[in-house]
């Protein structure tokens, strides 16, 4: 027994590799998983003449977007993607990029695929200029103000990568339409959907917090800095629920609250608390996030009798993958390995028991449903789980 734990504490020392349950991961097979899985996604998904990507795989002809709230564009048959499942490619080989030598090949793949193809979503026609849910080239689709938003994070992390002007270029001009849709209802804070301006939300408020203070990192403009605390402070005020420290959903114009809580609003306030204290050095901040890092394991987890770590409850996959966001930063300035240990041990039983034949994956935690349909924003949210944690080791 001593000599077992003498090898567990070594492992944990190195960070080089961990032991679950069931098998041991070696220092950098979470970046081989990342690039296998994203070479899947573009064979599948990929179209032969556009850089556009396909919603479902194989091509689901009952597929209905519900989550744009518009039943008449849901309802639309789609040849393509819309902007939040693309825009999660994005987000994955942004992630990519970051890793070593992954620059080289991988923003070649930003620039030549993805930003393509995402030209076909940008919107000149209404002012400002701001990306619709979908293809320019079809009638007119609702603009969201959370799906800019994801968009201007990873513009900024291009630019704070690269150092490229024209990804900075792009991500302002992204802010200018984010600030376009907040008003002083409710005291502020920004609207969900540019066209239904009923509701504001903590996903179209935290991560407008977190981007704003990324383009202070970017440019040190201080101007950025107070927007991200503001944002902050504005949702920590009407949205948090002061009995657990988790994020509502939204507050609509006549101060109803939307209670329901997902891992993504709480993960991007998290995110944003770990940004200001990096930035501020204000003790606040940390206890803030330390705080929302709790709750987030207690209600977004559960203990499973046959796996000895807490395992992700059934959610939107790529909701997960942006609450990780959230603790990866928190890492980042308290050194405490104990969440992102936990999200490892979460993607390698993933790897082992959730995925098909042809490499892609189900989301369900529990191991029992299988769905032959795949979503695209399901397969890049573990592109960039997976990248993300390459980076500490995994």
């Amino acid at each position: 027994m001593k000599q077992v734990n003498r090898i567990t504490a070594t492992l944990l020392l190195t960070g080089l590799c961990y032991l679950t349950g069931y098998t041991q991961v070696k220092k950098g097979q979470f970046s081989e998983r990342a690039q296998k899985t994203l070479d899947i996604i573009y064979e599948k998904y990929g179209h032969p003449s556009s850089q556009l990507l396909t919603e479902k795989y194989p091509f689901d002809e009952n597929f209905k977007a519900e989550y744009l709230n518009n039943s008449e564009q849901a309802a639309q048959q789609k040849k393509y993607a819309y902007l939040w499942p693309f825009s999660g490619s994005f987000s994955a080989v942004n992630t990519l990029m970051e890793l070593p030598k992954g620059k080289a090949v991988y923003q070649k793949i930003l620039d030549k695929r993805v930003l393509v193809g995402l030209r076909e979503y940008r919107d000149e026609s209404r002012k400002p200029t701001g990306y619709a849910s979908y293809i320019n080239s079809a009638p007119a689709s609702d603009r969201f103000y959370d799906d800019n938003i994801w968009l201007g994070i990873d513009f900024t992390d291009s630019y704070i990568q690269t150092k490229k002007v024209v990804y900075l270029q792009h991500a302002k001009e992204i802010w200018t339409f984010i600030k376009s849709g907040e008003d002083d209802k409710l005291g502020g804070g920004i609207y969900w959907c540019e066209q239904k301006k009923e509701s504001k939300n903590t996903c179209s408020n935290a991560p407008a917090a977190v981007f704003a203070l990324k383009l202070f990192e970017a440019t040190k403009e201080k101007d950025y800095l107070n927007e991200g605390r503001r944002l902050y402070e504005w949702t920590k005020a009407g949205l948090q629920d002061p009995t657990d420290k988790l994020y509502w959903d939204n507050i609509h114009l006549n101060g109803t609250i939307g209670k329901a809580k997902y891992s993504y609003n709480s993960g991007q306030m998290l995110q944003a608390a770990a940004l200001l204290y990096k930035l501020t050095k204000e003790k606040k901040y940390l206890v803030d996030a330390q705080q929302l890092a709790v709750a987030c394991l207690d209600y977004f987890f559960q203990s499973k009798n046959e796996q000895d770590f807490p395992v992700l409850k059934n959610s939107n996959l790529w909701f997960h993958a942006v609450m990780m966001r959230g603790y990866i930063s928190l890492f980042e300035q308290d050194a405490n390995r104990k969440y992102i240990d936990i999200f490892a041990k979460n993607l390698d039983m993933a790897w082992d028991r959730m995925r098909d034949g042809e490499g892609l994956f189900d989301v369900d935690w529990t191991l029992e449903k299988k769905n032959k349909s795949k979503w695209l924003l399901d397969q890049c949210a573990f592109v960039e789980m997976y990248g993300r944690l390459a980076k500490f080791g995994y």
